[in-house]
């Protein structure tokens, strides 16, 4: 069980069983069910479509390239969040995107759900203060570039082999 205290009270989490669900952590205070929570966030491949060069990204002083990702905002949908945390870190409007697959990032707990997004114009790239740099490569550079053994490879190395 992830989840250790209910969110509602603070009380500790009993595993109890739930009719058609299984074992469930349950509050004994609250009298409730305590489904797991966790957080989302969006990864993003950024493709210019003019060149079809993919955008990694630098960020907090670390050495790797990464995608560009960001938490999902309470009620917002995944495909807004997709754009506004595009437009957020580079300044690029998004033309278009597509979903390609998720997975669970245990060391944070979130739920990463990885987009494609299309850029027509990156001329408009005006890194926020998240980004230390940014460059654009070519898919088979994107590939050699991307941080070894991280869920960012993972995602692009499972897009650039569809």
């Amino acid at each position: 069980m992830i989840q250790k205290h209910c969110h509602e009270c603070g009380a500790a989490l009993i595993e109890k069983e739930l009719e058609n669900e299984g074992i469930v952590p349950y509050c004994p205070k609250c009298e409730q069910y305590r489904f797991p929570m966790y957080n989302v966030a969006v990864s993003m491949i950024v493709i210019n479509e003019q060149t079809d060069e993919i955008l990694l990204i630098k960020q907090y002083g670390r050495p790797h390239f990464i995608l560009v990702v960001g938490y999902v905002n309470h009620g917002e949908q995944l495909e807004h969040a997709v754009g506004r945390e595009i437009k957020e870190e580079t300044g690029l409007i998004v033309s278009r995107i597509k979903f390609n697959r998720t997975s669970f990032f245990e060391q944070s707990n979130t739920l990463m759900c990885n987009f494609t997004a299309f850029v027509k114009d990156a001329s408009e790239m005006s890194p926020n203060w998240e980004i230390d740099s940014h460059q654009w490569f070519t898919p088979d550079e994107a590939r050699k570039n991307i941080r070894p053994d991280s869920l960012a490879q993972k995602f692009l190395n499972a897009y650039l082999d569809e």
